[in-house]
């Protein structure tokens, strides 16, 4: 009974669904930690956003646009580099429009994401470099919540370990089939499976994540970072702990000369980051609170009357001043032609002297 409980409070225990109905409604657990981390990049997003002296709103109209596209371009790139687990024999291929079972690919998600920004700072007339910039600390604090999801989907990953914090994985069995079923089952014997307590890189991305996203701050408010710096160096921090933890897996993955693909593109994606980042540099300080408010700022209206108001109340009055200024000008000349003429024709009487 000792060595159970001390078994148990040496490993962390895995929850036992990752499912729960409300009548017929399934409530995936996942999908929960999807949406978290959408409304605190949002959120977050808004408020750097603002601080920087952006137009109030933008980012929330921006993710209309990058939040499905994103989506679309995760579940793209999950598909096409693991495509035996749809397309094989026994897969069935529809199971690939499943996002709701898990399957989001972080670089898909940011390319077309990234589509979908560009699509919406063309909109509103903003810098996109100067939009990611905001938004990157609150991506990568996203991507450390959608983890958690798949703590509950009891996916992802790594070996055996006998560290403290080990990650027991349990036999989880469909209640109508009686069948083992990893995602939508239900642990009720908290039977652990053979290699249990595995490494819980989950665990390890979701905490590099979150200090990723407090360097890119940091960085942020010392450097001034613009022009896409902040965001290169979230990409750049990501990757490098994504490469490290990558290896540790042991799931299901294509490999490259050895390596996982996941491992191949962070090391392309991390080399791509700093070069930009190096690049970038060239283009000078921060970009200006000017340049970062969208089209119709009510700011820029406010800025423009005081141009404007006085040169329209100004007109009238200056031209009803000159007016009689005019009209007395135009008396005073006539005056003095008459004056002139009078002076000529007295001259003219007078005999010439001799």
């Amino acid at each position: 009974m000792y060595s159970a409980s001390a078994a148990f409070l040496a490993t962390i225990p895995s929850p036992d669904r990752g499912v729960w109905h409300l009548g017929f409604i399934p409530i995936r657990a996942y999908a929960l930690c999807i949406i978290a981390g959408i409304i605190v990049a949002i959120w977050w997003g808004e408020r750097r956003w603002a601080a920087r002296g952006g137009t109030k709103g933008t980012v929330i109209d921006m993710a209309v646009f990058a939040v499905p596209f994103g989506l679309v371009g995760g579940r793209l790139y999950h598909v096409i580099t693991d495509p035996e687990l749809y397309f094989t024999a026994g897969k069935n291929p529809w199971n690939a429009f499943a996002i709701w079972d898990g399957g989001l690919g972080i670089w898909g998600a940011i390319a077309l994401g990234g589509v979908g920004a560009w699509i919406a700072c063309r909109r509103k007339g903003v810098p996109l470099p100067a939009m990611a910039d905001a938004i990157a600390p609150g991506i990568v604090a996203a991507q450390a919540i959608g983890r958690i999801g798949n703590y509950f989907n009891q996916e992802l990953y790594g070996a055996h370990t006998d560290l403290p914090w080990g990650l027991e994985i349990y036999q989880r069995i469909d209640p109508t089939t009686g069948l083992p079923n990893e995602l939508t089952g239900i642990a009720t014997g908290h039977i652990p499976l053979p290699d249990s307590p595995v490494h819980p890189t989950f665990l390890y991305e979701l905490i590099w994540n979150l200090l990723v996203a407090l360097v890119v701050v940091w960085a942020d408010r010392r450097f001034k970072l613009g022009h896409g710096r902040a965001f290169a160096l979230y990409v750049a921090g990501y990757t490098l702990g994504r490469c490290w933890i990558e290896l540790m897996r042991t799931d299901t993955a294509n490999h490259i000369l050895g390596l996982r693909v996941n491992v191949w593109t962070s090391i392309l994606v991390f080399a791509g980051a700093v070069i930009f980042m190096i690049v970038a540099r060239k283009r000078g300080p921060r970009e200006l609170p000017e340049t970062l408010r969208s089209r119709g700022d009510e700011r820029d209206a406010v800025e423009a009357a005081p141009d404007s108001g006085p040169a329209s109340d100004s007109a009238p009055a200056s031209s009803d001043a000159d007016s009689p200024e005019d009209g007395g000008s135009e008396a005073e000349a006539r005056d003095e032609i008459t004056v002139d003429a009078g002076s000529a024709g007295s001259d003219a009487d007078k005999p010439e002297k001799s």
